[in-house]
């Protein structure tokens, strides 16, 4: 069934709208909203209306377009960017000439776009003509804007819209009225009443890479030498250094961000940069304890504290780092920080357990495999994300969701991970791609790719779609922007 179709009347066109409008003011869906989720409500809302499924995924764009409008309408006009497509000028007849930028228009008036582009110029608006979103990721990412106002074919827009949904872009996208990428036509007032939406107060969105970058300040050798014990010995020393070494940060990242969603404040607390030191800590030391366990030789590209310094001494300093860890959650006078910790550490230790006890003989089956990520991946997701909870003093069915979200999100980076021996003989320890060959002796290590690819991706889409139920817009918009981040990734390692 062809679900593309668009109401031909104008007037018909806006009283759906103000229809769709009603309908996620009753809903209230909390944007970014998962694209299983919009088909959901678009489906309802047709069969409410009694109206033909044939005009599902204009429905679904529509709806889309009213959960953000909120956020958008709060966004200061300067931060703001109205996208055109250039099929919308006249073929044949344009003056205009195209640039890696887009399409730089002379004014012509033979076509809609310099009266849009004039319009937006009037409320301070930048506008730019464009093929395609994918350019528009570049430039939130890039902060030149904060959100969009795009105007495209639905085609197009089945393609964008997961990047955009993913990436969690505040947007509002205009579905052109016909197809054919030639001489297309838009409902020029709807898009004229759209861009001058405005609400008090303005917000501009936390910029999460700030975060990012003050959290990397933390683990400079002198900030850390004012947080952990005195390096006056060789354990001491050696702790300083694995901490001030490589990493992406994310746990404490996590927790920091999840804190400056919840509570809009960008400048932290002692406690708050005390517990991300901490979780710091307990991964480091993992990963000390990891690399004596698995026999490894090399991370962030220089030899491991194990090959360094011998096993013996190597245990030592995991455990000082340990010990280190949890005297800094002492330093914030919160139990909870510290229960939190500890129930994360005995979960890490049973997964990493069940997988040092496992033998090639075993029966290893998938579902087994699943589990131990459960227990050794699912808690140093979970305990970063919990945290900053905490530190924000928010309780309640927050924490129910995001266990549901780092079990989904864990799993699904372990099998990415996994995917990396796929064209080995891994018998070292158990693994997904170990458990397929089990299940299927007979396929190749590309159909076992291929199987593991499926599945990592199926367990991603899950982690997203628990985030349905998160009601903060600022706490969804960066766990979907996190997400993304780890699975844009080839071989992530954060």
């Amino acid at each position: 069934m062809n679900t593309r179709y668009i109401p031909k009347v104008y007037a018909e066109r806006q009283r759906m709208r103000r229809q769709m409008k009603a309908f996620v003011q009753e809903k209230v869906p909390v944007p970014p909203v998962p694209l299983e989720q919009l088909k959901e409500l678009a489906t309802e809302f047709l069969q409410r209306e009694r109206l033909d499924m044939s005009m599902l995924d204009w429905t679904l764009v529509e709806l889309h377009n009213h959960a953000w409008m909120p956020i958008v309408s709060a966004i200061p006009y300067d931060r703001r960017l109205l996208l055109l497509p250039k099929c919308l000028s006249s073929v044949g007849r344009c003056e205009g000439e195209m640039d890696e930028m887009g399409l730089l228009c002379h004014g012509c008036g033979r076509c809609v776009i310099p009266d849009l582009q004039a319009w937006a110029d009037q409320h301070g608006v930048l506008s730019l003509v464009a093929e395609g979103f994918t350019s528009v990721i570049s430039l939130i990412q890039n902060h030149v804007v904060d959100a969009v106002i795009g105007v495209s074919c639905l085609d197009s827009l089945e393609k964008a819209f997961p990047l955009l949904i993913n990436h969690a872009v505040p947007g509002i996208a205009v579905p052109l009225n016909d197809g054919g990428c030639v001489n297309t036509h838009v409902d020029v007032d709807y898009v004229r009443e759209l861009l001058p939406q405005h609400s008090e107060p303005e917000v501009v969105p936390i910029r999460f890479d700030q975060i990012h970058q003050q959290v990397k300040e933390w683990f400079t050798p002198d900030s850390l030498s004012q947080l952990l014990s005195p390096a006056t010995d060789v354990t001491a020393r050696a702790s300083l250094d694995w901490m001030c070494s490589g990493g992406k940060r994310w746990r404490p990242f996590l927790l920091a961000a999840v804190y400056a969603a919840l509570t809009n404040e960008t400048c932290m607390p002692q406690e708050v940069k005390l517990a991300a030191v901490a979780v710091e800590c307990f991964h480091k030391a993992s990963l000390v304890h990891d690399d004596i366990q698995d026999h490894d030789t090399e991370r962030y590209g220089k030899p491991t504290v194990c090959a360094h310094y011998g096993d013996a001494l190597a245990i030592n300093i995991g455990d000082h780092l340990l010990g280190d860890g949890y005297r800094l959650l002492t330093l914030t006078g919160n139990m909870d920080l510290l229960r939190l910790a500890a129930d994360a550490h005995i979960g890490l230790c049973r997964g990493q357990g069940e997988e040092l006890a496992w033998q090639p003989a075993y029966d290893t089956t998938l579902e087994w495999v699943l589990d131990v990520f459960r227990h050794k991946t699912v808690p140093a997701f979970e305990v970063a994300l919990r945290m900053g909870l905490h530190c924000a003093g928010v309780d309640g069915e927050l924490h129910d969701v995001l266990h549901q979200y780092s079990e989904a999100l864990g799993i699904a980076y372990q099998l990415r991970d996994d995917l990396e021996d796929t064209h080995t003989e891994q018998t070292s320890k158990p693994s997904a791609p170990y458990a397929l060959q089990q299940k299927f002796p007979h396929a190749s290590p590309e159909e076992i790719a291929t199987m593991l690819t499926e599945l990592a991706e199926a367990y991603h889409t899950q982690a997203l779609a628990t985030l349905g139920k998160v009601k903060q817009a600022g706490l969804k918009r960066l766990l979907f922007q996190v997400t993304e981040k780890i699975f844009s990734q080839n071989h992530p390692t954060p």
